[in-house]
């Protein structure tokens, strides 16, 4: 337990409880259920103790439509399986363009758009309704079903939101890859769904460099023998074609060539859209697995637990409001983006960019923020650090003054990064740190605006979501690192993986550790609950399948990380544990110079096998960094955490959403094969992954000479 309550960072003040949605939600508790709560953890413990209460309670209070009403909220508590609202039908896409059914809300901005290839763009609420309704009957019209997979290799513009909208307001299945993934991580998602429809853009760009993908485009569709329709959509080059010829032989296709749809001419016509009602547990999309190892997982999320999920979020914990101009940076690959598009339920303006957010320089969000008066920015933890690197102190570059909240996700946010938000963004802000995932389509912690902010702590367990810390015999812990759990169901969590038709696979990717009944998740993070005054805080660190434990004393690596990314000399950093049957740990950290070319050469001797560092060991860090950068590991964490050696790396490999990728570079390193370590095609920087390889194969060919020797 700490022994001390620290200082909270910041408090909000009583105009923004009296204003905040989770006080308007209190309000209406009172009013129409009669309860009332002393603080936030006497909501919350209601919210898992009466969890079908709370989400009717919530179903009811945000105004979600039903179509025809539920016979019972939740047919039977259980992991997985869960059926939540028996009986009732809605429709996701319909619910998100509700706000615009106003009149005084239609001629509003929905989007506004800016990207790399096109000039700033808005979107009035009345033209998305019209947009989406266009290409709903025209999707119908070419027979799209409730039930069929659409698919679409698309980046993040106002066309993909278009067509998420209108695919899910037939019925249709959702499921969206960016196009700057390859034809083979693309065709591992799409080949186990069996796709009717693709949408395509021609090209991007990226960083002031343009590229085309029209020939992945065709390799897509040769490999998929179910496309009936693509839908084609100019954007790198207003004028651009898709040439479909050759492509009446695809392999198991006896329709020839699907037939093409052009997004423009479709839409320049609107139409009122026409909702297609489903069952709340209908599917609505299929996001996948980062997918560093095997095939990606294809989870499937329901119309019904993804609207209740995702509103409250919104809603209650980021605070987010009808006159907010809401931003969150993604990609089309990452599940951050289905919670950005699902923001337009609120009836906020939502703030899409496309392009390198460090191009021309770290200032392009800052400034995007400044000129759209943005109240709502979210970034991710590495582009904070990267800014913190830099020097920068966007609240004396740029007027901030309409921010709110920050958002961030993606990794641990540390406590300097909190520190520096205050001072250099803004001094009244809900720093909305948020840890969840694709898999449970929820966050776990979260942000309350009504509750103050601890240096590196998430404010609260989010409503509805039975999250703890268990220790390895399934105990609770507070104050201690133990694994996070889920032990009850939330409405958003997996309907069932794509093609997995007994469940198994399901199963065994959640809750095989503490099988029950009942069940509980296991979601793979390492957590840590702290009572506070107001709230439970919690703190993550890092995949439990990648910490450290090191002689039985175990740590997230996010710690480490603190302490060594906070040289000006590093930066970048990767820390793995590498296990040996019989022997002792050998903790390798490699950092990214600041300084190019300090890289470790692949020849240079490195670690023995044993865990020793032989004496003429090039590892490419200057001899006194290695020596400060050990002793700060040794005095500001832990002596038992001290790596054995540290090693200069061009590149730290990361996944599409910016994720270390420790436990791939861990299996390579411990000698199993690159193919069932890592997919190249679901990494943000394939390349980088070369260097370990080699350094992988190097130590194996000095282990197997110095075993001859002996």
């Amino acid at each position: 337990m700490d022994s001390a309550i620290p200082e909270p960072l910041w408090r909000p003040s009583a105009d923004r409880i009296e204003n905040a949605g989770i006080t308007r939600f209190l309000r209406w508790l009172q009013t129409h259920r009669g309860l009332q709560f002393q603080d936030y953890e006497a909501l919350w413990r209601w919210s898992v103790d009466d969890i079908a209460g709370f989400w009717e309670s919530f179903r009811e209070f945000s105004n979600i439509a039903l179509h025809s009403p539920a016979e019972t909220v939740l047919v039977e508590n259980r992991m997985p399986g869960a059926d939540w609202f028996f009986g009732a039908t809605l429709n996701y896409a319909e619910q998100m363009l509700s706000p615009g059914l106003q009149p005084e809300v239609a001629v509003k901005p929905a989007i506004v758009f800016e990207s790399e290839l096109r000039e700033r763009t808005e979107i009035s609420w009345a033209t998305l309704r019209g947009e989406v309704g266009a290409l709903a009957a025209a999707l119908r019209s070419a027979g799209l079903q409730a039930g069929d997979r659409c698919v679409a290799y698309m980046p993040n513009i106002p066309e993909t939101v278009v067509a998420l909208l209108a695919a899910t307001g037939v019925g249709a299945i959702w499921s969206s890859t960016a196009p700057d993934l390859g034809s083979v991580s693309v065709l591992d998602r799409f080949r186990q769904i069996a796709p009717k429809v693709l949408f395509a853009v021609d090209g991007y760009r990226y960083g002031d460099k343009n590229f085309d993908r029209r020939h992945i485009v065709r390799e897509l569709i040769a490999e998929l023998p179910t496309l009936e329709l693509v839908g084609f959509v100019p954007y790198l080059d207003c004028d651009a074609t898709l040439d479909l010829g050759g492509l009446a032989d695809r392999a198991g296709s006896i329709a020839g060539p699907p037939r093409q749809l052009r997004f423009r001419d479709i839409v320049d016509t609107p139409q009122e859209p026409a909702f297609t009602p489903v069952p709340f547990s209908h599917p609505l999309w299929i996001v996948y697995s980062s997918g560093t190892t095997g095939m990606p997982k294809p989870i499937v999320h329901g119309h019904g637990g993804t609207t209740l999920e995702l509103l409250k979020s919104n809603m209650l914990h980021l605070d987010v409001q009808p006159n907010d101009r809401f931003f969150w940076f993604s990609s089309t690959n990452w599940i951050m983006w289905n919670l950005w598009v699902s923001t337009l339920g609120t009836g906020a303006t939502l703030l899409q960019f496309d392009g390198n957010p460090g191009h021309p320089d770290l200032g392009t969000l800052w400034r995007l923020a400044e000129r759209e008066k943005l109240t709502f920015m979210g970034i991710s933890p590495a582009f904070i650090a990267m800014c913190m690197k830099a020097g920068m102190k966007p609240r004396e570059q740029f007027d901030l003054s309409a921010l709110r909240t920050i958002g961030s996700t993606g990794s641990p946010l540390p406590e300097e990064a909190y520190r520096w938000l205050y001072a250099n963004v803004g001094t009244d802000l809900l720093i909305a740190s948020i840890s969840g995932g694709t898999d449970p389509g929820t966050a776990f912690l979260t942000s309350c605006p009504i509750l103050p902010i601890y240096a590196g702590e998430m404010q609260c367990r989010c409503l509805g979501v039975d999250v703890d810390a268990w220790n390895d015999a399934g105990e609770s812990l507070l104050g201690e690192v133990g694994e996070l759990v889920c032990k009850q169901t939330v409405p958003s969590m997996p309907l069932f993986f794509w093609g997995d038709d007994d469940g198994r696979r399901y199963f065994e990717s959640y809750f095989d550790t503490w099988p029950g009944p009942p069940n509980v998740w296991r979601h793979g993070d390492w957590l840590k609950l702290i009572p506070r005054p107001e709230s439970v805080t919690g703190v993550i660190f890092g995949r439990s399948d990648s910490t450290i434990n090191r002689y039985g004393i175990r740590m997230g690596t996010s710690e480490l990380y603190r302490v060594v990314e906070d040289f000006d000399e590093v930066a970048d950093s990767l820390v793995v544990d590498l296990e040996y049957l019989g022997r002792e740990s050998f903790l390798a950290l490699f950092i990214v110079l600041h300084e190019p070319g300090r890289a470790m050469g692949i020849g240079a001797k490195g670690p023995a096998p044993d865990g020793s560092s032989a004496a003429s060991a090039d590892t490419g860090v200057p001899v006194e960094l290695r020596t400060r950068l050990l002793a700060a590991i040794r005095t500001k964490l832990s002596a038992r955490h001290v790596p054995n050696e540290v090693y200069a790396i061009p590149e730290v490999p990361r996944t599409m959403s910016g994720k270390k990728l420790e436990v791939p570079v861990k299996r390579i390193l411990l000698g199993q094969p690159i193919e069932k370590s890592v997919n190249r095609d679901s990494m943000a920087n394939p390349d980088s992954i070369d260097w370990f390889v080699e350094f992988a194969a190097a130590r194996e060919a000095r282990t197997r000479g110095e075993g001859k020797g002996s």
